[in-house]
């Protein structure tokens, strides 16, 4: 067995569906944007101290791998892959407010940096906003039909904010802020 199929070495990819696309079309564009989203998450996930970013991270990663297949789904086949809802959407916002309950809100812009989870989580926090750039324009283009899936993404990323804030808090660390 090998680890590569070789079929895109012709500079195509296959969907989730019937077809190919070229590797730099939009759709693929956003599905390699969700797939660093989830890297990132994952090096989030392993670098942070406070016990409660790991299980949510880890959530999140299952989340983003299905609301992939919806992006890599062809038209006709979107509705099996369908999984991020509304429901999924709360479940960020539940967990964003829950957390954001034991951190101060800055009342400017952050830098990153002042511990290595919260870097991470930063990090994250910059490729979803690109993801979630790619796949609105998916959506803005009528190539997917779901709106909970930009939803998802912009709830993701302000959760990956509290989480940064919190992690920092758990190190003992002060946010830095931007202006001095």
């Amino acid at each position: 067995m090998t680890f590569y199929t070789a079929t895109g070495d012709d500079g195509t990819t296959g969907l989730l569906g019937e077809g190919r696309v070229a590797k730099y079309h939009s759709r693929i564009e956003a599905i390699g944007a969700l797939d660093e989203a989830s890297a990132a998450l994952g090096l989030a996930r392993a670098q942070c101290s406070a016990k409660e970013v790991a299980p949510i991270l880890l959530e999140a990663q299952r989340d983003l791998y299905k609301l992939m297949a919806e992006v890599a789904a062809t038209p006709e086949n979107a509705p099996r892959f369908h999984f991020i809802n509304e429901a999924r959407v709360d479940w960020l916002a539940k967990q964003t407010d829950a957390l954001s309950a034991n951190v101060e809100m800055p009342r400017e812009f952050i830098l990153p940096g002042d511990t290595l989870g919260g870097a991470a989580l930063s990090m994250a926090r910059a490729i979803i906003r690109r993801a979630e750039r790619c796949v609105v324009s998916l959506f803005d283009e009528e190539h997917i039909v779901n709106p909970d899936l930009q939803r998802y993404l912009n709830r993701l990323s302000s959760l990956c904010f509290v989480l940064e804030l919190l992690e920092n808090r758990n190190a003992g660390k002060k946010t830095s802020l931007a202006k001095p």
